[in-house]
Protein backbone atom coordinates (compact mmCIF):
# COMPACT_ATOMS: atom_id res chain seq x y z
CA UNK A 1 0.00 0.00 0.00
CA UNK A 2 2.94 2.34 0.51
CA UNK A 3 3.74 2.23 -3.21
CA UNK A 4 0.15 3.15 -4.07
CA UNK A 5 0.09 6.00 -1.55
CA UNK A 6 3.55 7.27 -2.54
CA UNK A 7 2.67 7.52 -6.22
CA UNK A 8 -0.93 8.69 -5.62
CA UNK A 9 -2.44 5.68 -7.38
CA UNK A 10 -5.39 5.20 -5.01
CA UNK A 11 -7.90 6.69 -7.44
CA UNK A 12 -6.75 4.47 -10.27
CA UNK A 13 -6.79 1.42 -8.01
CA UNK A 14 -10.32 2.15 -6.79
CA UNK A 15 -11.47 2.72 -10.38
CA UNK A 16 -9.93 -0.56 -11.56
CA UNK A 17 -11.35 -2.57 -8.66
CA UNK A 18 -14.77 -0.95 -9.12
CA UNK A 19 -14.70 -2.00 -12.78
CA UNK A 20 -13.80 -5.57 -11.76
CA UNK A 21 -16.45 -5.67 -9.02
CA UNK A 22 -19.18 -4.59 -11.44
CA UNK A 23 -17.89 -7.20 -13.88
CA UNK A 24 -18.12 -9.84 -11.15
CA UNK A 25 -21.50 -8.90 -9.72
CA UNK A 26 -23.26 -8.79 -13.11
CA UNK A 27 -22.86 -12.55 -13.74
CA UNK A 28 -23.43 -13.32 -10.03
CA UNK A 29 -26.86 -11.72 -10.27
CA UNK A 30 -27.67 -13.55 -13.51
CA UNK A 31 -26.50 -16.95 -12.24
CA UNK A 32 -28.04 -16.43 -8.80
CA UNK A 33 -31.45 -15.70 -10.28
CA UNK A 34 -31.11 -18.54 -12.79
CA UNK A 35 -30.28 -21.22 -10.22
CA UNK A 36 -32.04 -19.94 -7.10
CA UNK A 37 -34.61 -17.38 -8.26
CA UNK A 38 -35.13 -14.17 -6.32
CA UNK A 39 -34.72 -15.97 -3.00
CA UNK A 40 -30.94 -15.45 -3.32
CA UNK A 41 -31.40 -11.76 -2.49
CA UNK A 42 -30.52 -12.32 1.17
CA UNK A 43 -26.99 -13.48 0.21
CA UNK A 44 -26.36 -10.04 -1.28
CA UNK A 45 -27.82 -8.45 1.86
CA UNK A 46 -25.45 -10.41 4.11
CA UNK A 47 -22.49 -9.56 1.86
CA UNK A 48 -23.47 -5.90 1.97
CA UNK A 49 -23.67 -5.87 5.74
CA UNK A 50 -20.36 -7.73 6.19
CA UNK A 51 -18.49 -5.46 3.79
CA UNK A 52 -20.08 -2.35 5.35
CA UNK A 53 -18.76 -3.44 8.73
CA UNK A 54 -15.33 -4.16 7.24
CA UNK A 55 -15.34 -0.73 5.63
CA UNK A 56 -15.76 1.06 8.94
CA UNK A 57 -13.31 -1.21 10.76
CA UNK A 58 -10.39 -0.91 8.33
CA UNK A 59 -8.11 2.06 8.96
CA UNK A 60 -6.50 2.21 5.52
CA UNK A 61 -8.52 4.66 3.41
CA UNK A 62 -8.11 2.86 0.09
CA UNK A 63 -9.07 -0.55 1.49
CA UNK A 64 -11.96 0.99 3.41
CA UNK A 65 -13.26 2.57 0.19
CA UNK A 66 -12.95 -0.74 -1.66
CA UNK A 67 -14.90 -2.54 1.08
CA UNK A 68 -17.58 0.15 0.79
CA UNK A 69 -17.73 -0.34 -2.97
CA UNK A 70 -18.26 -4.09 -2.51
CA UNK A 71 -20.89 -3.38 0.16
CA UNK A 72 -22.98 -1.08 -1.99
CA UNK A 73 -22.53 -3.25 -5.06
CA UNK A 74 -24.02 -6.04 -2.96
CA UNK A 75 -26.93 -3.85 -1.87
CA UNK A 76 -27.51 -2.76 -5.48
CA UNK A 77 -27.55 -6.42 -6.55
CA UNK A 78 -30.61 -7.07 -4.38
CA UNK A 79 -32.70 -4.91 -6.68
CA UNK A 80 -30.97 -6.33 -9.74
CA UNK A 81 -32.00 -9.88 -8.81
CA UNK A 82 -35.65 -8.80 -8.97
CA UNK A 83 -35.00 -6.90 -12.21
CA UNK A 84 -33.33 -10.00 -13.62
CA UNK A 85 -36.53 -11.95 -12.94
CA UNK A 86 -38.38 -9.36 -15.04
CA UNK A 87 -35.80 -9.64 -17.83
CA UNK A 88 -36.23 -13.43 -17.83
CA UNK A 89 -40.01 -13.06 -18.02
CA UNK A 90 -39.58 -10.76 -21.04
CA UNK A 91 -37.46 -13.45 -22.71
CA UNK A 92 -34.23 -11.46 -22.65
CA UNK A 93 -32.48 -14.20 -20.65
CA UNK A 94 -33.10 -17.96 -20.58
CA UNK A 95 -35.41 -19.42 -17.98
CA UNK A 96 -34.25 -22.48 -16.06
CA UNK A 97 -36.45 -25.45 -16.74
CA UNK A 98 -37.48 -27.62 -13.80
CA UNK A 99 -36.07 -31.16 -13.92
CA UNK A 100 -38.63 -33.89 -14.42
CA UNK A 101 -38.11 -37.06 -12.41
Amino acid sequence: MDFIETYHLSGLLVGLVLFLIIGLFHPLVIKGEYYFGVKCWWVFLVLGIVFSLLSVMIENNTLSILMGVVAFSSFWSIGEVFEQRNRVEKGWFPKREKKKH
